[in-house]
């Protein structure tokens, strides 16, 4: 199985801004780096694949690690879906057979979320990482699903894993999934 590791941050992070931020919430610095580049080192220690960043409100050249390939999604406007579909065309391209998704706000999860979920056995095509028995990020998408996933709107994989939960692996996981939203969760985690 050939893999490629997602790392979705083409959002305009409307709450971050509307919190008071002066500058997008991915670029801003956590810990000595750019919030998006936590989730972007997770994956890279992972080893899944090519690490792969879907970009559209703000351009992260200039933030994300040399050996990052970087995807442009001019249509993040009208939501995630069109960000997994961008990065599902580059897979395609690719010849992948799998792609393990995360978000660039969740700078609690870690290599071994994204390791346990690339490694999941390929039936059900659907594994999805679990935290105290909550489903978050990454989940890995077989693609035997590709076809199933929304083109449009502001969801992605949620809605085939709610409505095909037998195309589905729970995955437990350690790590802390959840967004970096507010200028208040940025400071939770710094």
């Amino acid at each position: 199985m050939t893999l490629l590791a997602v790392v979705l941050a083409a959002g305009a992070g409307q709450r971050f801004a509307a919190s008071g931020a002066g500058e997008h919430k991915l670029v801003t610095s956590v810990r000595g780096e750019a919030l998006v580049n936590h989730a972007v080192r997770a994956a890279t220690a992972a080893a899944v694949g090519e690490v792969v960043v879907v970009q559209g409100a703000v351009d992260l050249t200039e933030h994300v690690p040399a050996g990052t390939t970087l995807v442009d999604n001019p249509r993040w406007p009208e939501g995630i879906s069109t960000s997994l579909q961008a990065a599902l065309d580059h897979a395609r391209a690719r010849r992948c057979s799998a792609v393990v998704v995360g978000l660039a706000d969740q700078p609690g999860v870690g290599p071994a979320a994204w390791r346990a979920v690339a490694a999941s056995p390929s039936l059900p095509p659907i594994a999805v990482a679990t935290y105290d028995g909550r489903r978050a990020n990454p989940v890995r998408l077989a693609e035997a699903v590709w076809d199933l996933l929304p083109e449009t709107g502001d969801e992605g994989a949620r809605a085939v894993m709610r409505d095909r939960p037998e195309l589905v692996r729970e995955i437990p996981c350690s790590g802390e999934p959840w967004d970096v939203d507010t200028v208040e969760d940025l400071e939770r985690w710094s």
